[in-house]
């Protein structure tokens, strides 16, 4: 069962990482190495954060172990037990179900640190830089990542050069590969603790509030209009684009000719270009002129390199921006729908549109309308107002937590208290749960802060399979610098980091890795210390929403509700979602016509075609057997009730475009010379010559 736990978490992680990636990511569009880059950041990130409790216990189990021996330090007893040595000794150990045994953990997180490292400080840059690309052969886009990356990288080493020099000023201290690493680390982990603190101090708060709006309909329902408004301004702004970008590259592909050398890289444009723009400058386009050098001016190779690139960009922000505004359109018709039934006396939730397919089991068995109605109108805003307060609790906790983490003696960090109860006892189960419950919410306010938030139309990760390939490995990257630092501030919390509580007490596997901070004792003893304080700061600036009236007054449009433009928005939105229900209910309208008229005339109509088929038949039977049994007069007349027949059957329609010509010096030879009238037996192209 030792190693089980470990495998089994690896295998849940794995997937729940790929769910992640299919929802935001697209797998069939997207190149392999985008979304191999983005799927192993986020699940290393992933897996340092549900490995790291069993190291707690594991570490918490060696403890027990050392002080029966009687080789724990004399503070290892916290300040706040009554639990004497003697007694700690005489209290046997317990093996926890999930031990895992030495030699494992240090070498499971080294690999695993040390190749997020490399993930997000070499490898996903450059990839960044090499998918977001406009090149047309890998050297080109190799070369391009190269010279983008070229300050980025110089950035890093200027950072670690001055620390590097920090150190070799003072005499004292004598340089090796393991100092060498450890500064290394700690310049990683302080610029992480930087962001990790804005972060945190933003989602501690957002996350219960969201929650508690969310059981608002009234509230969400005007937040959506909002956002219509918003969005459909971005979708035709990024039309207009594409409309722009499209003509730019009917041009270069009309002046480009098929035997041009260029030819090649307009024709990897065109497939990156929507299918009804190709098909429209298939149609406009005339390859079999050859190129001029001297009479037509051609757009250079980096020209067309920049045109890739925004074309690139132009298509995956049209279907982004077009996928979303359905995402939304249904949103508000839900939650019009809501604010519709919640007056219905009839408990019986009814929606505007019909769903687009049959029910499922699960909506005609358990989720009923008066299921759904009790759910929607009743029981969800209560659920969410419940969880709204029990993560306000969870954030109260962590501010007060951050704020004395520092103090030992007393222990004022609540999450300390917790574990050092669970660890007299040495109740294993509870220690984990209590870890894992602790940075699981850590984690979700600074990771949905990352999904949150945009920086412009850079940076944005949208579901539905809309991320494009930048901001995929953008998130990668901020996952694996802000996993590192958030697991040692949680660890700090506990009092399980020697380098913050001073504690003698065994370290983590984790922490070893880690080296020890105090070569850098400024950052161990101050930035590490101090700085989490302006967590509280933080609360309060995103409490009374300071950083979103700052962009409202710098004129970015954002949710305030005394606004004058909010409300304008608002109102704009809510014509919009109004004419675009009244779009689709005519369409359902028409579709419910069509399938009554198909129902009603459907089988009348096949009815009178199988009448008319089989007497057409019968007719033509009994004509043959009267030819046959008719006299050698008649044979005559047979002939031409035969041609008769066969030119009634004739169902071809005459063809215009095998012998039609443009050219009058082409037509006139086979024009007839005898009138206007034309023989039946001549080309049926000649028919409007005269026209």
């Amino acid at each position: 069962m030792s190693g089980a736990a470990l495998a089994i978490e690896i295998v849940v992680v794995f997937f729940l990482a790929l769910f992640l990636l299919h929802r935001y990511g697209d797998f069939r569009r997207q190149q392999r190495m985008v979304l191999f880059g983005t799927l192993l950041a986020w699940y290393l990130c992933f897996l340092i954060v549900f490995i790291l409790p069993l190291d707690v216990s594991t570490t918490i189990y060696k403890q027990c172990k050392i002080d029966q021996e009687g080789h724990a330090p004399a503070n290892h007893t916290p300040a706040n037990a009554s639990v004497t040595p003697t007694e700690s000794k005489l209290k046997p150990c317990y093996k926890p179900w999930s031990y895992i045994p030495d030699g494992i953990m240090p070498v499971f997180w080294r690999v695993v640190y040390w190749t997020s490292q490399c993930l997000t400080w070499l490898l996903l840059p450059f990839m960044q830089s090499y998918a977001r690309s406009g090149g047309f052969s890998i050297a080109g886009k190799i070369k391009t990542a190269l010279i983008e990356n070229a300050i980025y990288y110089g950035t890093y080493l200027l950072i670690f050069g001055s620390l590097l020099i920090y150190v070799a000023v003072h005499p004292e201290w004598h340089l090796s590969w393991y100092e060498l690493q450890t500064i290394g680390i700690t310049a990683a982990n302080t610029w992480g603790l930087f962001l990790l603190v804005l972060l945190l101090g933003y989602g501690l708060v957002e996350i219960p509030r969201s929650y508690w709006n969310a059981s608002r309909h009234g509230h969400l329902l005007i937040k959506t209009y909002f956002k219509a408004s918003k969005l459909m301004t971005e979708k035709a702004d990024a039309e207009e684009n594409l409309e722009d970008v499209m003509e730019e590259v009917r041009k270069a592909s009309e002046s480009i000719k098929y035997n041009h050398p260029l030819r090649k890289f307009i024709d990897t444009i065109l497939r990156k270009c929507p299918v009804e723009y190709q098909e429209k400058m298939g149609r406009n386009m005339d390859d079999y002129e050859d190129f001029d050098d001297n009479q037509n001016t051609y757009p250079s190779e980096k020209s067309l390199v920049k045109l890739h690139k925004r074309v690139i960009y132009a298509v995956q922000r049209h279907n982004r921006t077009r996928v979303q505004w359905q995402i939304l359109l249904q949103q508000a018709v839900h939650l019009e729908d809501v604010a519709k039934n919640e007056t219905s006396t009839t408990h019986q939730f009814v929606h505007s549109f019909s769903p687009p397919g049959p029910p499922g089991w699960f909506s005609r068995y358990l989720y009923t309308p008066t299921a759904e109605w009790f759910w929607e109108c009743l029981l969800r805003c209560w659920f969410y107002r419940l969880l709204s307060v029990v993560l306000m609790a969870f954030s109260v906790a962590v501010v007060w937590s951050e704020c004395t983490f520092f103090s030992t003696r007393p222990v004022l960090s609540l999450f300390a208290v917790f574990i050092q109860l669970a660890e007299r006892d040495y109740n294993y189960l509870y220690i984990e749960m209590a870890c894992f419950v602790t940075i699981f919410f850590l984690c979700t306010c600074v990771y949905s802060t990352v999904f949150r938030i945009r920086v412009f139309n850079y940076y944005y990760l949208a579901s539905h399979h809309q991320t494009d390939a930048y901001s995929l490995q953008f998130s990668g990257m901020l996952f694996c610098r802000l996993t590192p630092p958030l697991c040692l501030n949680f660890l700090g919390l506990i009092h399980m980091d020697s380098a913050i509580s001073h504690q003698k007490k065994e370290q983590t596997a984790y922490t070893s890795i880690m080296g020890s901070m105090r070569v850098l004792s400024f950052i161990a003893n101050g930035f590490y210390i101090y700085y989490p304080m302006l967590i509280v700061l933080l609360c309060i600036a995103t409490y009374f929403s300071l950083g979103t009236r700052c962009l409202n007054l710098l004129g970015f449009q954002q949710f305030v509700g005394d606004s004058e433009m909010t409300s304008d928005l608002i109102d704009e939105g809510k014509e919009l979602i109004r004419r675009e229900k009244r779009k689709r209910q005519r369409t359902e309208d028409g579709e419910n016509r069509r399938r009554v008229i198909e129902e009603r005339y459907g089988n009348q109509r096949d009815d009178h075609t199988a009448r008319n088929r089989t007497s057409h038949e019968l007719k033509e039977t009994s004509y043959s057997d009267t030819v046959t049994a008719g006299t050698p007069d008649v044979t005559k007349y047979s002939r031409s009730g035969r041609d008769c027949i066969e030119l009634l059957q004739d169902a071809e329609p005459l063809d215009f475009d095998e012998s039609l010509t443009d050219d009058p010096v082409e037509a006139e030879p086979s024009r007839h010379a005898g009138g206007r009238y034309l023989s039946m037996s001549s080309s049926h192209s000649r028919i409007f010559d005269d026209v």
